[in-house]
């Protein structure tokens, strides 16, 4: 059975208390790597940070996907040591699973953003 590894990408809320928010997922299948993430969590940061760490978080984690930043293992490994007071990246997990689109999808669900739950 295939591994398929995944990185979580965080919005640091309050670095003093470790408060963040997921906000993206780096997905690895093999040699290929994927950047997801989600365009309504990004948007709840604008009430949460200034103008312009809004739009420093907004455009790293948008270049990340459009730009394909991310090519390799060892740059996930990279981002997770670096961190700086805005934006974090766990280390690599690995689980089990075939690597099709329904499981790639289910990790974002579970961890990032499900959009079928609605909140009243």
């Amino acid at each position: 059975m295939n591994t398929l590894k995944y990185s979580i990408i965080y919005a640091v809320i309050r670095s003093e208390i470790s408060e963040q928010l997921s906000v993206g997922l780096i997905i690895v299948d093999g040699d290929t790597l994927e950047v997801r993430y989600s365009q309504k969590k990004l948007n709840a940061l604008k009430t949460l940070f200034s103008d312009k760490e809004y739009r420093f978080v907004s455009r790293v984690i948008t270049s990340l996907k459009k730009n394909k930043n991310i090519n390799s293992v060892d740059a996930v490994n990279y981002l997770t040591r670096y961190s700086n007071n805005l934006i974090a990246v766990s280390p690599l997990q690995s689980i089990d699973v075939t690597s099709t689109e329904q499981n790639k999808e289910w990790l974002f669900r579970n961890y990032v953003y499900d959009s079928s739950k609605v909140v009243a």
